[in-house]
């Protein structure tokens, strides 16, 4: 016996939940605007820092005669953005990914909206897939947000100039700006794990703060783990092993293999976690 399920006129689950609209809903929200300004003002905050401190790092390599990516701060705009991404890749710039990617579904059923929602209705594959693709574009939107405003801040406190490498040598002023762009590429690939796992919490939960915290929490792990010299080759499967790879983008020869290794591994991981918020949500009780 064939069962015929009847569907109001012009409706397409396609249609659901346009990506505008779940854009717009969620730059409206305070935490978004409040996670920008924060990123906005960063750069200003290490250029009051420098001034106050009389330069970055204090001398070269904070004493030990080893130059850093910090020394090289106020060599140029291309440096100071470069060291603007260097000191909040390891966490400042996982705490957007873990907040856009672990809120977005947690806060509709704490809101007790997530049933409305669904009842509008928006088929839950497509509502997940509206949420997640927003999570990701305001996620790589606060990662270009940071560069963006340190290059021109920078440019306009230290001038435009070559890209001074810690390592010696420099990059040229015209090759600054498309390394700096895979630098940014890299680091949001490689925060997609944590995009993964916060997003799959959201799924989990209906308690924001304990997906963004659980997701934040567990990139903490990873990075003590991958201070574990003891694990070997195993640190090599952590995401957080990979995390500064980008720096080979920051050479007179670019160099892929970590950056390729480091991607892999986030990638793959991210795939797993993604899947699993799909597959869970698909078949959960929504009484909120």
């Amino acid at each position: 016996m064939s069962t015929v399920t009847e569907v109001a006129p012009g409706y397409r689950a396609s249609r659901t939940l346009p990506l505008r609209v779940e854009a717009l809903r969620q730059w409206r929200r305070r935490r978004t605007l409040v996670m920008g300004g924060v990123l906005a003002a960063l750069p200003f905050i290490l250029m009051i820092a420098f001034a106050v401190g009389g330069g970055p790092g204090g001398g070269p390599g904070g004493g030990d005669g080893r130059i850093t990516l910090i020394d090289t701060a106020t060599a140029s705009g291309a440096n100071f953005a470069a060291t603007c991404l260097f000191v909040s890749a390891g966490f400042l710039l996982v705490v957007p990914v873990a907040l856009f990617c672990g809120d977005t579904v947690a806060s509709e059923a704490s809101w007790s909206s997530l049933r409305y929602l669904l009842a509008s209705p928006v088929p839950r594959a497509r509502l997940l897939w509206s949420k997640l693709v927003v999570a990701l574009g305001f996620s790589l939107a606060a990662m270009v947000l940071l560069p963006v405003v340190a290059l021109a801040a920078g440019t306009a406190a230290y001038g435009w100039g070559p890209l001074k490498l810690p390592a010696g040598g420099s990059l040229a002023a015209a090759d600054t700006v498309p390394r700096l762009a895979l630098v940014v590429a890299f680091i949001f690939v490689s925060q997609l794990v944590t995009a993964g796992l916060a997003f799959w919490l959201s799924t989990r939960t209906d308690a924001p703060l304990g997906a963004v915290g659980g997701a934040v929490g567990l990139t903490i792990v990873g990075n003590v783990l991958d201070a574990v010299t003891a694990l070997g080759s195993w640190r090599e499967f952590l995401p957080a092993h990979w995390q500064f790879a980008w720096a080979d983008a920051l050479q007179p020869h670019l160099e892929w293999g970590g950056m390729v290794k480091g991607a892999a591994v986030s990638v793959s991981y991210a795939l797993v976690l993604f899947a699993l918020a799909f597959r869970g949500f698909a078949r959960k009780d929504i009484v909120s």
